[in-house]
């Protein structure tokens, strides 16, 4: 079978042993021994393809890569060391990492991301130190980001453009010991309430704890997060604002006018019941009237007789 008539498994063991023979040296510029592989600050703009199958520990750091490629990062099956700070990466997608299952280190601190799939985390499961701090345009994580890497026990996610968390997004950790979430824009509204309660329930305390504080609202600006929860319950749960006194002084008066015209419609019922009743009672009267004086005339003798019988008593 030709290779042109479509990636078949011939054409996959082809590019695997291209892979395995391109893996068997040391990418140019770059520093190469004992299962590790340097390549900081080499002006690399793409991900460098000649790396060792054996690589144990890669450095990437201070590049201008854009993108991880899943296909040639998964040969690294021995992997457990991956440094990619201070590149240029802007996501980092579904199964990135697929390959790579024994990494216990991972940086992507000083980047350009800007999102993070829920599945890129999902097969490293022995993932220990995890760092995407600075990544200014990471406005949100989805609350299965970290659902599988339960061995996790360092997580920095200072400097991005967090402003809110899901507190489902921390309850996969059971062993994290060191958080750090300063430097973001955390919006301490009613939406953050769940997680400020969490971080309250789990005595999960970031180890920048008072540097972690609030942009907003203006009332709570500058308080550490893990110290908003019970205020936060106040004004959302118990507290009532002027939106919420607004809100029940419209209901109030729709009450009220749907109560007046109620009382309205009751009224005029009853009085058109009183009408008609009225008028049944008067016409009754007439036909009684009616038939007595017919009575009277047809029987004239009969009328006498009965006015007069108590005369003879």
């Amino acid at each position: 079978m030709s290779l042109a008539s479509g990636p078949g498994p011939g054409w996959l063991l082809f590019s695997f042993g291209m892979g395995l023979v391109s893996g068997s040296k040391c990418p140019n510029n770059c520093l190469c021994q004992a299962q590790e592989v340097n390549c900081t600050a080499k002006q690399l703009t793409e991900y460098p393809l000649d790396i060792p199958l054996n690589t144990r520990r890669l450095f990437v750091n201070e590049n201008r890569i854009t993108s991880l490629p899943a296909m040639h990062l998964g040969l690294l099956s021995d992997l457990v060391y991956l440094d990619c700070q201070k590149n240029w990466i802007r996501e980092v997608m579904d199964y990135t990492f697929i390959g790579v299952f024994k990494l216990i280190y991972l940086d992507l601190s000083s980047n350009n991301l800007t999102s993070i799939s829920p599945l890129t985390f999902s097969v490293l499961s022995n993932l220990v130190h995890l760092n995407i701090a600075n990544n200014p345009h990471l406005l949100s994580l989805h609350k299965f980001t970290f659902a599988n890497t339960t061995s996790l026990r360092y997580l920095d996610l200072r400097n991005t453009g967090l402003q809110t968390l899901d507190s489902a997004a921390l309850h996969h950790l059971p062993v994290l010991e060191t958080l750090f979430l300063s430097g973001n824009p955390w919006k301490c509204n009613c939406s953050f309430l769940d997680f400020a309660i969490f971080l309250i329930v789990s005595h999960m305390d970031p180890s920048d704890d008072l540097n972690a504080t609030c942009v907003e609202p203006t009332e709570l600006t500058g308080w550490p997060i893990t110290r908003v929860g019970n205020p936060l319950r106040y004004m959302c749960i118990t507290h009532l604002d002027h939106k919420d006194y607004f809100f029940l002084l419209l209901i109030g008066f729709g009450i009220f006018a749907a109560g007046t015209v109620a009382a309205w419609l009751t009224g005029v019922c009853a009085v058109l019941y009183q009408n008609i009743r009225r008028k049944s009672s008067e016409e009754d009267e007439d036909e009684a009237g009616t038939r007595l004086e017919v009575s009277r005339r047809i029987f004239p003798t009969q009328t006498s007789s009965v006015q007069e019988f108590p005369q003879l008593i």
